[in-house]
């Protein structure tokens, strides 16, 4: 038995060739993570206009992405930048929520259910540091909201059959909505203490 060399040049020609653009997807990727982090944090802080500044960078870089390796299939496999992209979904969502507007799809970029799914889990932890602060500044009608999204989401998660990562993003995404309950809970009891 002999081994087809010429096959296994081939194959290592094309692994190697994609080792190359794989390193620059992730460099792209990782820029686009960081721009969506940053808006997260933007709209944490009710900076508006800074969070879309950064959505639009991170778009930026997605279709950088695109222009550069659109034609190369395995760029949506690529860990890197299927984090950057549920990030970024994540930070429509919560931008949607502080907007009062519906929660619904994000558009473009092939964002598979997977990904958006992975993203809207995230957003019930944001929910949650929302709620945080508006307990503190004593704003329970916002407490209210957060928790009454964060169940919604919750509910949508819990009628799908997760596997796997997405079962751990759902996981995670509970528990976030049990301490808002708490938040909600100990928030309501203050709120009311002090009005007697």
């Amino acid at each position: 038995m002999s081994i087809d060399k010429k096959y296994l040049a081939k194959i290592r020609k094309d692994l190697n060739g994609y080792g190359a653009t794989r390193l620059g997807i992730m460099g792209i990727a990782n820029d686009a993570l960081h721009h969506a982090k940053r808006a997260i944090f933007a709209l944490h802080r009710n900076n508006l206009a800074e969070a879309e500044e950064r959505i639009m960078a991170a778009e930026n870089k997605f279709r950088e992405i695109e222009t550069k390796y659109g034609k190369e299939d395995r760029i949506y496999d690529e860990g890197a930048y299927r984090a950057a992209l549920e990030e970024y979904v994540e930070a429509k969502i919560f931008s949607a929520f502080l907007r009062g507007e519906k929660i619904g799809e994000v558009k473009g970029f092939g964002i598979e259910p997977e990904t958006y799914v992975a993203g809207l889990a995230d957003v019930p932890g944001e929910l949650l540091r929302f709620a945080i602060r508006a307990a503190t500044a004593r704003n329970l009608p916002e407490v209210r909201r957060a928790a009454a999204v964060s169940d919604d989401i919750m509910v949508e998660i819990m009628e799908m059959n997760l596997t796997s990562y997405l079962r751990n993003k759902a996981d995670q995404a509970k528990q976030a909505a049990l301490k808002l309950e708490t938040i909600l809970f100990e928030a309501s009891l203050r709120l009311e203490d002090t009005r007697k």
